[in-house]
This record gives C-alpha cells, sequence and structure tokens, in this order.
C-alpha cells in the first residue's frame, strides 16, 4: 500500500537522472564558502509537512545552497525565510525559522513539496528530468487526501499542477490567480518566494499574507 512514508523513501534514494545526480552531488563536495564546515544533504528531497494538510504549498525544486544543504524543502535560504514567516503569520507553522531537516519545526494544516526533487543547475530542470520525478508528485497529490487548496509558488509550479489536476484550459498565471480545479478544489497562485521576487519587492510579506489568508478562507479555517 503506497504512503506518503514509501514516496519519501523512494525520493530520497533516487538516481534517475544523471545530470541532476552529478550537479547536486558537486555541489554538495565543493559547498559554498559560509557553509565549508557543514555537510550538505545532497540528496533528492522530499516533501515535508502535516499528512492530513489541507494547504499544499508547490515549489519548483530544492535550492542547491538550501534544501540540497538542509534536506528540507525550502530550508536554509532566503526563500523559505520568507516563506515559512508566513506560513508562521498564517498559523499553519509553530515558528518562523526553519534551519534543517531536524530542527523540529511542526506544520499543521500544510505540506510544502515541489514537482522536481533534486537541486538542478540554474534553478532549471531539463523537461525530461521534469518527467522522471512527475510519478513522485503525482502520488503525494493522490495521497494527501485532505488537500483543499493548492498555492503554486511562480509559473512552474502552476505549470505542473494544471497537469495533474486536469485545468483545462489553463488560465495564464498570475499572481492572485485563483482558479476551481476540476474536482472542487481550490488552486491560488503567488509569485515565486525567490530573492529576485521578494529583494525587488516583486513580492512583498503583504501580498504573500494576503494569499494564504485566502487559502485559509478556502480551506474552511
Amino acid at each position: 500500500m503506497d504512503s506518503l512514508r514509501r514516496v519519501e523513501a523512494e525520493v530520497i534514494a533516487c538516481r534517475a537522472c544523471p545530470r541532476l545526480v552529478e550537479w547536486r552531488e558537486r555541489v554538495a563536495r565543493e559547498r559554498r564558502a559560509a557553509f565549508r564546515d557543514e555537510r550538505y544533504w545532497g540528496r533528492p528531497v522530499p516533501g515535508f509537512g502535516d499528512p492530513h494538510a489541507e494547504l499544499l504549498v508547490v515549489g519548483l525544486a530544492p535550492a542547491a545552497h538550501g534544501a540540497n544543504r538542509t534536506g528540507r524543502m525550502f530550508t536554509g535560504d532566503r526563500s523559505g525565510d520568507v516563506l515559512y514567516a508566513a506560513l508562521h503569520r498564517a498559523g499553519y507553522a509553530d515558528r518562523p525559522t526553519s534551519v534543517h531537516r531536524d530542527d523540529g519545526l511542526t506544520l499543521t494544516g500544510a505540506y510544502v513539496t515541489a514537482p522536481v526533487k533534486c537541486a538542478p543547475p540554474g534553478n532549471r530542470p531539463a523537461p525530461d528530468e521534469r518527467e522522471r520525478c512527475r510519478p513522485f508528485f503525482a502520488r503525494e497529490l493522490r495521497l494527501l487526501r485532505d488537500v483543499r487548496v493548492v498555492l503554486a509558488l511562480g509559473d512552474f509550479a502552476y505549470r505542473s499542477v494544471a497537469a495533474e489536476l486536469g485545468l483545462r484550459p489553463r488560465p495564464r498565471f498570475a499572481h492572485g490567480l485563483e482558479v476551481r480545479l476540476p474536482d472542487g478544489r481550490h488552486l491560488l497562485c503567488s509569485y515565486h518566494v525567490s530573492q529576485q521576487n521578494t529583494f525587488t519587492g516583486r513580492l512583498t510579506p503583504a501580498m504573500l499574507d494576503a494569499v494564504l489568508a485566502r487559502a485559509r478562507v478556502l480551506a474552511g479555517r
């Protein structure tokens, strides 16, 4: 019988994409100067959170010196700082920071994942790499049976969710976009929490808070 725990184990053990395996392991060996004394995770990164989540947050892929270092999605970098602080303000996280997979952070009512489980060079997975990873993402969507709202962070996440959940026609991505899915659930969109967006003010904490507040309403919180 399939389970999120089984998906997690299979994700961590996966070596299906040679380019991504070489990249993630090279990054883990060479390390960034600021983290030279740390031991990098250097493996695929599974989803994280409450198995009974009502909110599913979907990103793109692990960051080379973020999740690829810490072993938890959106953890150990500026993107994660923004996301988990917002989840804490919205009542989904028990603390505003996420530094490592063993730091004790707990999510209640939320689950965080990405369609691609390995850090890709330049944050750009190839189409064949996305397809090899797709079954993991599809299984997560199927196993998270209590999800009422999916929050897609960025266009890549939006297109991935739309493809898996049969959204046709697919409206053009926009921050704040809200779509009713064929199964009755809701899909919300936000700009990605990347430094490129948060440092330039394209995505502000208030904008992210507003999307999460809407997610809470749609989820019946």
